[in-house]
């Protein structure tokens, strides 16, 4: 099971590394929208890294210098592999949302709910993109694995 969630946090860290790629070189054409939820996108992970990990969190939509967008990606992929090393999968975590209502969770379930809301966002900062007339980038998991 390990592997098959590393493998799916590669994916994740690619494509969230190729869209900001992306983003950037369409800036003059990208709306604040898309910028916000590129932030979002990585602030999430981050957030369900510090959940389990205990640490101060990002706020849900901060929105962090453009140029600074790489790292906090490349620390969230180092943290989550760390987490998925070092942890019981089945460890269950109480921990607060961004709205202050306490849940109870397993490590597993927090963070393939990461994944899964990363492809989700980049979902829509394609829709997005293609509203900029800008071509929407491919980030099905299938292109990854090909």
């Amino acid at each position: 099971m390990k592997e098959k969630l590393i493998d799916l946090f590669e994916y994740t860290h690619h494509f969230n590394k190729e869209m900001i790629k992306y983003i950037s070189e369409n800036k003059p054409k990208v709306d604040e929208k898309t910028i916000s939820l590129i932030n979002h996108t990585l602030n999430a992970q981050q957030i369900w890294n510090s959940r389990i990990s205990g640490e101060k969190s990002f706020e849900v939509w901060q929105v962090n210098p453009f140029e600074s967008l790489h790292e906090i990606n490349q620390q969230n992929f180092l943290k989550s592999i760390d987490i998925i090393q070092k942890s019981d999968l089945d460890q269950r975590v109480e921990y607060q949302n961004s709205r202050g209502t306490k849940f109870e969770n397993s490590i597993f379930e927090m963070l393939f709910h990461a994944i899964n809301h990363s492809t989700y966002h980049r979902g829509q900062i394609n829709s997005l993109l293609k509203q900029s007339s800008i071509d929407p980038l491919l980030t099905d998991y299938i292109f990854y694995k090909r």
